[in-house]
């Protein structure tokens, strides 16, 4: 057998054993007369803030990567172009890591001026 096997099976086995003792409720919560709304609106916004994050890193990334190597291929064919194709290089780079920004900002937003709780009366 395999080492991986055998942890895998062992591991499997450590959760179903204690399974019951991490969902065991001391005292049962009353069924009803619970409003489960603020905790669906804070879990789709830190799904949403995860989401904006992580599409604006990626966007202002990829952004950044197309931006030097066009300036990298634009110096090596023609070196005398340097300081002008540096400083639109640079120019271009900011313009694109502001995307980044704008994405932080947004997910900042959501995360601790949440305006969808103020608007339904939980903030």
């Amino acid at each position: 057998m395999k080492k991986s096997f055998v942890y895998s099976v062992l591991a499997i086995a450590l959760i179903l054993v204690s399974a019951p003792f991490a969902f065991a409720a001391a005292e049962a919560a009353p069924a009803a007369g619970i409003d489960y709304t603020k905790a669906i609106v804070l879990g789709c916004a830190l799904l949403g803030a995860g989401i904006a994050i992580g599409f604006g890193a990626v966007g202002a990334g990829l952004g950044l990567g197309q931006a030097t190597s066009g300036a990298s291929n634009a110096v090596g064919r023609n070196p005398e172009a340097q300081g002008k194709v540096m400083l639109t290089m640079m120019v271009g780079m900011a313009m694109t890591e502001s995307v980044a920004i704008y994405a932080l900002v947004i997910s900042l937003v959501m995360l601790f001026a949440n305006p969808i709780l103020k608007m339904i009366g939980l903030g």
